[in-house]
């Protein structure tokens, strides 16, 4: 009686070229009609997704103008900064810097005026 451990220690791990063939064969059949499994659920799912219709009471109302919001302070800010030979750009990095230097929030900082020193 030929048993399988017999059997494998008989073909000491080698296999011939046609059995080699079908196992490689199946294998790529094997993924590719898994990749098509996962295609056809992709696909499907994306119609039932689409095909659900929004009621309109969930309907967002984008019709409505929208008013005008007054612009509020920032909490901490107080007042304007005046600037001294010195573009906005480079008043606003001075403010950032001191205010990361300083471990404190930009709104929690009071600038009166900023001056390029020459």
């Amino acid at each position: 009686m030929i048993t399988p451990i017999a059997l494998a220690a008989d073909m000491q791990g080698h296999l011939d070229l046609g059995t080699a063939s079908v196992a490689a064969l199946m294998g790529y059949l094997f993924v590719f009609l898994g990749i098509v499994l996962l295609m056809a659920v992709i696909v499907i799912t994306g119609k039932i997704m689409s095909s659900k219709k929004v009621s309109p009471a969930e309907a967002p109302k984008a019709a409505e103008p929208q008013k005008a919001v007054e612009k509020k302070k920032a909490p901490g800010s107080a007042g304007e900064l005046k600037l001294y030979d010195t573009d906005p750009k480079t008043a606003a990095m001075l403010m950032a810097i001191v205010a990361d230097k300083m471990g404190k929030p930009i709104n929690e900082l009071h600038f009166k005026s900023i001056k390029e020193v020459k």
